[in-house]
């Protein structure tokens, strides 16, 4: 096995952990045994906590940008697009712990500020294209600002982590982003847009 694939599986593996038990609590020795693996080659790898974080964030937002790219690209249009990429969206929220967010804010500011610039630069341009494709295609209004409401979906994503809105004893990552995204592409879609979206949810028994 080639030294750049091995360390991807142990930092894909470190991800998992991460996100199942937080980052703070974690030292190198629990992530070792963890993964089953010495701390020396722990280190063949990453220089300290700190880089092994930085470098499992970066490669979390590569396969983030890899897969919301591919769905960009299959689907035949912006709603169906929104659509799978929400479910993938959800789906990964739902294996993270609200611990994660805050430990990262808090304690790994470089790790933070990574995540900060996708959403503000990768994600805020593919919302901006969403909308603009969306328009074009005759299913969200004409008047909507793409740049304004891509800034809005952005910051109310952001509000899922924030314990003092959300607390998490009473709701769940997932379910929180079901209503956001349910709030957003109701109010970009025009008649058609929504009809669209009521059939296509419908015919996968879906409730939206």
């Amino acid at each position: 096995m080639e030294e750049q694939e091995k360390e991807e599986q142990l930092l894909f593996a470190t991800l998992e952990l991460f996100m199942k038990l937080g980052v703070k609590s974690l030292t190198m020795d629990d992530i070792s045994q963890h993964l089953g693996i010495s701390k020396k080659t722990l280190y063949q790898f990453v220089t300290d906590k700190k880089d092994l974080v930085k470098k499992a964030m970066q490669l979390a937002i590569k396969n983030d940008q890899c897969l919301l790219g591919d769905i960009a690209v299959q689907e035949e249009n912006a709603i169906d697009e929104l659509l799978a990429i929400n479910e993938k969206v959800s789906e990964k929220l739902q294996s993270i712990q609200p611990a994660v967010m805050y430990d990262l804010k808090k304690h790994y500011p470089e790790a933070w500020s990574m995540m900060e610039d996708h959403k503000k630069c990768f994600v805020y341009d593919m919302v901006v294209k969403n909308i603009d494709t969306g328009i074009q295609q005759g299913l969200y209004r004409e008047n909507v600002n793409s740049g304004i409401v891509a800034r809005v979906y952005i910051t109310l994503i952001d509000k899922i982590f924030d314990a003092d809105i959300f607390p998490a004893h009473q709701y769940t990552f997932a379910t929180i982003h079901r209503e956001i995204a349910r709030y957003h592409i109701r109010g970009i879609a025009n008649e058609k847009g929504v009809k669209y979206l009521v059939k296509r949810l419908k015919d996968n028994n879906h409730d939206f």
